[in-house]
């Protein structure tokens, strides 16, 4: 045997290192057909799910924008934490756009529309199906666990219930002062309504008083809201009382008698108004006449006493003369009208004489109108 003979063959027959090796049976042999069409539907399946997974993250990424309309104000919360500071935090009216949930978050808050709360502290057990039919469950002889009620300051009991109507001023503190702000303004009203009642009698409550009981409830919630800072303004505050339903007929007959008494006061006053007034005007009138004859009188005699300051020179320089002018004078004013005048003066002797007249004089006749015909 040659030295150089292989014991598996010719040294030459042996495959270089590094030299590829042809597959079984041949260079020319075809792949398996089967697996060249599971290959193709491979590579086809990647293409689409490639496509829906593009597809999937646009409408991921689509499903961020929202709207928010002119009266309303939005806060993104990014992991529970809003994005921005104050009022950079706030997201005006317009088109915007944030990651989806569970990334980002936004929250709407309306600062022009109404809000309203109702304390039902004070207010019997009713169901929301009587409430929205307008009826009253069933009165007992007692009331039941469910009712509620507000203590009067007379320790009196009634039913009152109160609404709030309010908007929002802050959103920022009202979103994050509090889970949830609106409770927290229900309770505000809660305790108004019962630290309210306790400062009033039962009559004020639901008789006398009750704007005012309305506005001391409106007032203590304001402070209330204004200490915890709720971001919030009160519109209105309404509050319906009524007395407890078990005793609502001895209620409306002590309110009867209460309105008669009123009426019977009304009328003794109003009597007593026109009295007094009619004796103010008759003491009125009496004083002024009074004051008037007063004043007249005083006119009188002060003329009269001008008159009299004038004639005294006269008197003084001629006694007699000035005695004889005005009994003539006075004389003259009384017989203007008489009939017949007789003057007689004393004799020279000084001696009064005595002068009898019989007058026997038939009365004047008024003449009488011709008739016609005679």
């Amino acid at each position: 045997m040659n030295e150089h003979s292989h014991p598996h063959g010719h040294p030459h027959d042996e495959p270089r290192r590094g030299a590829p090796v042809a597959p079984p049976g041949g260079p020319d042999t075809p792949i398996d057909a089967g697996s060249q069409a599971l290959s193709e539907a491979l590579r086809s399946s990647f293409a689409i799910v490639k496509f829906v997974m593009v597809l999937l993250v646009l409408v991921f990424l689509g499903s961020g924008f929202f709207t928010v309309e002119q009266q309303e104000r939005a806060i993104i919360l990014r992991l529970g934490a809003p994005v921005g500071e104050g009022e950079r935090a706030l997201l005006g009216p317009g088109l915007h756009w944030s990651f989806p949930y569970p990334i980002d978050e936004y929250v709407k808050i309306s600062i022009t529309g109404i809000q309203r709360v109702t304390s039902s502290v004070g207010w019997y057990a009713v169901t929301p199906e009587q409430e929205l039919a307008g009826t009253e469950p069933p009165v007992g002889g007692q009331m039941m666990p469910g009712d509620g009620y507000l203590l009067t300051s007379d320790g009196n009991i009634v039913h009152s219930r109160a609404t709030l109507i309010y908007r929002i001023n802050d959103p920022i503190r009202y979103v994050f002062s509090f889970v949830n702000a609106s409770n927290a303004v229900q309770s505000a009203l809660d305790n108004a309504l019962l630290l309210t009642a306790s400062r009033f009698t039962v009559d004020q409550v639901l008789t006398t008083d009750r704007l005012r009981f309305a506005e001391e409830v409106r007032r203590r919630t304001t402070e209330l809201v204004e200490q915890q800072q709720l971001g919030i303004f009160i519109e209105q505050c309404t509050v319906d009382s009524i007395p407890p339903r078990q005793v609502k007929d001895a209620f409306a007959n002590v309110l009867k008698a209460e309105v008669t008494r009123n009426k019977v006061l009304t009328e003794a006053r109003s009597k007593e108004n026109e009295l007094l007034s009619r004796a103010s005007a008759d003491a009125e009138s009496i004083v002024n006449s009074a004051q008037s004859d007063r004043a007249r009188l005083v006119a009188d005699i002060s003329s009269r006493a001008a008159q009299f300051e004038k004639l005294r020179p006269q008197y003084e320089q001629h006694p007699q003369l000035f005695v004889q002018r005005r009994l003539t004078e006075t004389l003259g004013r009384v017989f203007t009208n008489a009939q017949d005048k007789v003057f007689v003066s004393e004799a020279a002797d000084g001696k009064s004489r005595e002068i009898r007249y019989l007058f026997n004089r038939e009365p004047r006749l008024k003449q009488q109108e011709e008739q016609p015909g005679r």
